[in-house]
């Protein structure tokens, strides 16, 4: 068994492609508009759907938002250097909730971003 991917639903299509393809660098491995459901899937990530866990943005034709509850925490991704990372992110004008640094109680380097729809995305220091 294996992780395949992980379903965000978002408002708008486009602008959640640009966010997770041009400022996290994922590649929009797949995408298929279903007109009699009226919804359109894309599946991102950065690698193969074979070998790797991917991102699936489910975007509903006739939803431009979604509430996003209290029980789904974060998406966690590890990148090289959560400094430089962030700072590209903030460049690119991305919205940083948490700037990069030690975990509270830990020595993990990690900060948090929001992607457009309000999902947390974790960066995290590449283990050693």
């Amino acid at each position: 068994m294996r992780l395949l991917h992980t379903m965000l639903r978002v408002g708008e299509l486009d602008r959640s492609i640009r966010f997770y393809t041009e400022i996290l660098g994922m590649t929009l491995l797949r995408q298929k508009d279903y007109p009699e459901g009226k919804f359109t899937l894309a599946f991102l990530g950065y690698g193969d759907e074979k070998e790797n866990t991917v991102l699936e943005l489910t975007y509903n034709w006739d939803t431009s938002s979604y509430e996003l509850g209290n029980a789904f925490g974060h998406l966690a991704i590890e990148v090289d250097d959560v400094y430089q990372a962030t700072e590209r992110i903030r460049l690119q004008g991305g919205k940083i909730l948490r700037d990069a640094g030690p975990m509270n109680a830990g020595s993990t380097i990690i900060a948090f971003v929001e992607d457009p729809d309000g999902y947390q995305i974790e960066l995290l220091a590449t283990k050693p």
